[in-house]
């Protein structure tokens, strides 16, 4: 059914706020460009009203923390059906973009401001030309989406494609308007399938989960294997991935900038900083009274949002970062947790198993 959302004033006596609406979905439009955290606080817009070789014009580009970009479309006074459409198509054109192309595009967003200097301060990291644009996704917003959209977005993303609608309706409190939005899908679900799209190959995932560790002064590899976690923080696009993985999956992990540092089996689902205990000589404590080498996003234990999260694990192999695996042709990815499938992985995984000789002793 159609995505529809409401409002209630909390009361002794509860009641519900009217539906109203903006002026007109330019109106949105600049209100993202003004505070694009209204989408999604972990992406960076840099690009707006984009014509594309085919002629049309794409809204809105972001990038995310990986370097894939995100294409958004507007409504307007188009039908939902019609958007979708024309996002897919559009979509063709962003697939091909190379990095002199999004520079471009950035300048003319954002003059006499660099894309890879503003990148990494957003960021935290390098924007790296190899991966840039590796994958998309496509997202469309809409202020009202009917029941054929809805199907139209739930079929292409069963089957892999990374879209995703982001529904809005306002709100009248007085003299005031409230802006409120839900997503129709899971945004980790499109996360993921934009990643798997890129591999471009038919070839089925082995099940093996490849994990992303950060390390650096907010987390550190020693700590994680002395005590048995993997970790991610900061937003939601890093640490939703992490709810992806359940017990009993192998996962393979890699510190970006020194290589492949272990390999275990999760042993429970992701929790919040607040609620993860760790085994101690004085029994299970808070992990963020025990954990001494990294901040691990102490300044957002209480946020949902921004919290670390963090998921057990049982080791089967590891090595120190100085003894990292970092050889050419194996496979890299900037998301937390990622499904490859693509020859890359595959051949990764068999060299993997060369170096961590038990990486399929039990976990018990």
């Amino acid at each position: 059914m159609a995505v529809r959302q409401a409002i209630w004033k909390v009361g002794g006596a509860p009641s519900p706020l009217p539906v109203s609406s903006l002026p007109s979905e330019k109106a949105l439009e600049e209100m993202i460009v003004a505070a694009p955290a209204i989408l999604d606080d972990q992406w960076m817009l840099v690009g707006r009203q984009i014509t594309t070789k085919f002629g049309g014009i794409i809204d809105l580009l972001a990038l995310a923390p990986d370097g894939s970009l995100v294409l958004i479309e507007l409504k307007r006074n188009r039908t939902p059906r019609e958007v979708v459409a024309q996002a897919l198509d559009y979509a063709s054109f962003v697939s091909s973009l190379k990095s002199e192309d999004l520079a471009t595009i950035y300048s003319a967003f954002a003059p006499d401001k660099d894309l890879a200097t503003d990148f990494r301060s957003r960021f935290g990291t390098d924007l790296d030309e190899d991966t840039l644009n590796g994958s998309h996704q496509i997202v469309v917003v809409a202020a009202e989406l009917d029941d054929s959209t809805e199907r139209i977005v739930a079929y292409l993303g069963d089957r892999g494609i990374p879209i995703n609608v982001l529904f809005f309706q306002v709100f009248a409190d007085g003299d005031a308007r409230l802006l409120s939005r839900a997503w129709l899908r899971d945004t980790v679900e499109t996360q993921a399938n934009a990643v798997t799209a890129a591999s471009g190959t038919s070839e089925h995932w082995n099940g093996e989960y490849y994990v992303n560790f950060g390390q650096s002064n907010t987390r550190a590899w020693s700590e994680a294997v002395e005590y048995g976690f993997v970790s991610a923080g900061g937003g939601s696009w890093y640490s939703g991935a992490l709810k992806r993985l359940s017990p009993g999956d192998r996962i393979w992990v890699k510190a970006p900038s020194y290589g492949f540092v272990g390999v275990g089996r999760v042993m429970g689902t992701a929790a919040r900083a607040n609620d993860f205990l760790l085994p101690t000589a004085a029994g299970d404590r808070p992990a963020l009274e025990v954990l001494k080498a990294g901040t691990y996003h102490r300044e957002y234990a209480d946020d949902p949002e921004k919290s670390e999260y963090f998921i057990p694990v049982k080791w089967l192999g590891t090595v120190p970062l100085e003894k990292a695996v970092n050889e050419v042709g194996l496979f890299g990815n900037q998301n937390t947790v990622a499904q490859p499938a693509s020859p890359k992985w595959r051949h990764t995984i068999e060299r993997l198993k060369q170096v961590f000789s038990h990486w399929d002793a039990p976990a018990s």
